[in-house]
């Protein structure tokens, strides 16, 4: 398992019956997870002192809970910034998991010595574009909903990297990436995040069982002659690392032999020193 050990201003404090409370900066909150299906004490003073609870409905959804927690705060991931704020359906706008892969490309990055362009698609608010826009690289920023893009900007921002050279569209994925075929564009690092289930800007459906394999194989178009990276996350658990790494073999060997790996990503817990498990990630590295 990679696991997201570099945290500083986050952690999972403890987890049972559903749910994990965690600290982000100076609050706690309190949100379901799938994965937790034990029941354990909850002897941590955060399960009842926490600023802020999603709450699930047993009717689908559910509403937070506040208590003395801002609209919008930051915290730090190294040298990154990144602006949170709780909104629909649990989630606060980054997923720290996600640190272990902006540790794994970032070094990739660095050591290349050379121009790297590279293509985060779903990117969501950034996490991973500023990521690799530190590290260096030049960045194209896809996703179709036009607030988490313009969340990507703050989080630019705050990190330093307002004059970065990242572009950052509003657009559906696939659609992109077919013009962008079409345009001769070439990328040395691809990061694609792909939802489970998702609406394009006109309605487009997006479901990643049916999806997501011939979009790798649409989106290996645009890797440049010499590429460095390719990254796919699954948040999904039907999409096990072994079908991830699977799927990467598949499309990527016959044209860019290089080293496929694919786990389980996850985060330690204070309470117990065990690691909770946050979905799957393939990496695809170019042979040296």
């Amino acid at each position: 398992m990679w696991i997201a050990n570099g945290w500083k201003d986050y952690e999972v404090i403890d987890t049972s019956s559903g749910e994990k409370l965690e600290r982000w900066g100076d609050y706690m909150l309190v949100r379901p997870d799938p994965q937790v299906i034990w029941k354990t004490d909850k002897k941590h003073f955060g399960w009842k002192k926490w600023n802020g609870h999603y709450h699930r409905s047993s009717k689908g959804g559910g509403e937070w809970e506040f208590r003395n927690l801002p609209e919008e705060w930051t915290i730090n991931y190294k040298e990154l910034t990144f602006n949170l704020k709780p909104f629909s359906f649990k989630h606060t706008g980054l997923f720290p998991e996600q640190a272990a892969n902006w540790d794994w490309f970032s070094s990739l990055i660095k050591e290349a010595n050379r121009e790297i362009k590279v293509l985060n698609l779903f990117a969501y608010t950034g996490g991973a574009t500023v990521s690799a826009a530190k590290a260096g690289a030049k960045v194209t920023h896809v996703d179709a909903a036009k607030g988490m893009v313009a969340w990507a900007k703050e989080n630019a921002a705050s990190s330093g990297l307002s004059d970065a050279p990242i572009r950052y569209l509003v657009d559906d994925c696939v659609k992109f990436v077919e013009r962008e075929i079409r345009r001769g564009n070439k990328y040395d690092g691809i990061i694609m995040d792909p939802p489970s289930y998702g609406r394009g800007p006109k309605g487009e459906i997006w479901k990643i069982e049916d999806s997501v394999f011939p979009f790798i194989e649409l989106t290996s178009k645009l890797l440049s002659d010499n590429p460095l990276f390719f990254l796919i996350n699954s948040y999904t658990t039907g999409l096990q690392p072994a079908v991830l790494s699977y799927m990467l073999h598949t499309v990527l060997d016959p044209i860019h032999p290089g080293t496929i790996e694919a786990n389980e990503i996850g985060l330690p817990v204070k309470s117990n020193g065990l690691v909770l498990p946050c979905g799957a990630s393939g990496r695809w590295t170019a042979k040296n």
